[in-house]
């Protein structure tokens, strides 16, 4: 069986003709970064057995930082040549005017302030070995406070890990977090992608971090599982598989990674079912009624099955507002056969968002319930899949990739920074992640094609 890796081809499978119909450019701009504060944070240092996992743990801020969003991580050659390791190292109140920009010697915390570095915080600190743990000591400065030390100090803690690669790295990711928290960021520690790959000669679901370590394979079906969902609990992963002919959802348990009760209407199709936010519904395509597929909605396991509308064309990929619990974008061919996005309200009217050019799938909302991502054939690169967001209230157009290949599938981390989508540049395509502006593109996965991911957040 062909291997599907877009909703639209799903679609296309089912009778629909993707259809790339010529439209004119969308009038805006590429995304792009503002201004940020900055931050210094200069490699920690260690003794013993701790010295060797200070590379690991000073990349990992460094990375963690940079990918945030919400600070210039300022850069490291800019330093003075000196630096500060605690308290004790750091004196306050300002240079000496000889000294104020020429030749900072470091220990001064208003040195950082002054340029080269220019930073408006400072992250000081060094790892030690103790009981055969790795323990760091880390602190993080109000550079604009330097006249008081003891006020300037934001936090100082310790953190434990073990005393290996993967403790240090944890470790860092701690500290960042604690940092990133001082500026309203929600931390991704916990958070995993779960995505469709092929890399064991079958379209398997798989699990990772967030940061695309610890891959682990979920399904051993040996044929075609894809579209991943996951609950608002982090706890339930739904998807469609092949395993019975058909497309059917199934749904396992990202605890046990075992399969947990679902029942599928006799159908040819049932797919793309997503979680209501309270966990308390589910809705997905069926055609269960025959005809092209529609959308429905019901009980976590299936029962209580309920139609939502009745449009005559395929409607598919409905995802409920995270915010309001009502509101469902999804994809549909009601409006002369090309997939565009629509929303409506249970039971409510729907109204097309996209404006009937081209091609456009996969929409998610972001967390706050205010914008969906999408993948769109118009826009700056018109004919190929590009990410967009889209304010949903004043119908406002972000175009986040161009000339990067084939983009699809985007989804929205709990931070409500970062998208992860998939990106095919060659024959396989891979999975990334990026800010919500566009700005720092990552690749996470690397192995086989790898599609359809969606971010899961925390389980509780």
């Amino acid at each position: 069986m062909k291997l599907l890796t877009s909703a639209i081809l799903v679609l296309g499978a089912f009778g629909w003709l993707a259809a790339q119909q010529p439209g004119p450019p969308i009038q805006g701009t590429i995304s792009g970064q503002g201004q940020k504060p900055a931050i210094a944070i200069p490699d920690f240092r260690a003794s013993g057995g701790a010295a060797p996992l200070m590379a690991s743990f000073n990349e990992t801020v460094r990375s963690d930082i940079e990918n945030s969003g919400a600070l210039t991580f300022v850069a490291k050659s800019l330093y003075p040549a000196q630096v500060p390791q605690q308290p004790s190292d750091l004196i306050g109140g300002a240079p000496p005017p000889q000294t104020a920009t020429q030749n900072p010697q470091g220990f001064r915390l208003a040195d950082w302030g002054n340029a080269p570095v220019s930073a408006n915080y400072l992250g000081i600190g060094y790892g030690a070995e103790q009981n055969n743990q790795f323990v760091l000591f880390g602190w993080l400065y109000d550079i604009s406070q330097a006249a008081n030390l003891q006020g300037a100090q934001i936090f100082g803690k310790i953190y434990t890990g073990t005393l290996d690669q993967n403790g240090a790295i944890q470790v860092a990711h701690q500290y960042a977090a604690d940092i990133l928290a001082r500026f309203g960021v929600k931390s991704l520690i916990g958070t995993r992608v779960v995505f469709s790959s092929n890399r064991t000669g079958n379209k398997e679901i798989w699990t990772m971090n967030w940061d695309g370590t610890d891959e682990k394979q979920l399904t051993h079906f040996g044929t075609i599982s894809a579209f991943p969902s996951v609950s608002p609990d982090g706890a339930k992963v739904a998807f469609t598989s092949w395993l019975r002919e058909s497309p059917r959802i199934m749904i396992f348990s990202l605890v046990t990674n075992r399969e947990l009760p679902f029942y599928n209407q006799r159908a040819s199709m049932n797919c793309c079912l997503s979680f209501s936010p309270d966990g308390k519904h589910v809705i997905f395509s069926s055609t269960a009624a025959g005809g092209p597929a529609q959308l429905y909605i019901a009980n976590p396991d299936g029962s209580g099955l309920r139609r939502l509308a009745s449009s005559g064309a395929i409607d598919t990929e409905p995802k409920i507002n995270p915010k309001t619990g009502t509101d469902i974008v999804f994809v549909s061919g009601r409006g002369g056969g090309n997939p565009q996005i629509y929303l409506m309200s249970e039971g409510g009217e729907a109204q097309r968002l996209t404006d009937g050019t081209g091609d456009a799938t996969n929409p998610a909302w972001s967390p706050d319930g205010t914008k969906i991502a999408f993948a769109w054939t118009r826009g700056f690169e018109p004919g190929n899949f590009n990410i967009f967001i889209m304010d949903v209230v004043t119908r406002k157009l972000q175009q986040l990739t161009n000339n990067e290949g084939r983009n699809e599938n985007p989804t929205w981390a709990s931070d409500g920074a970062h998208i992860v989508y998939a990106n095919k540049r060659g024959r396989d395509s891979q999975i990334w992640t990026m800010l919500a502006d566009g700005t720092q593109k990552k690749q996470l996965t690397r192995v086989g094609s790898n599609t359809t991911p969606v971010w899961a957040p925390a389980a509780q």
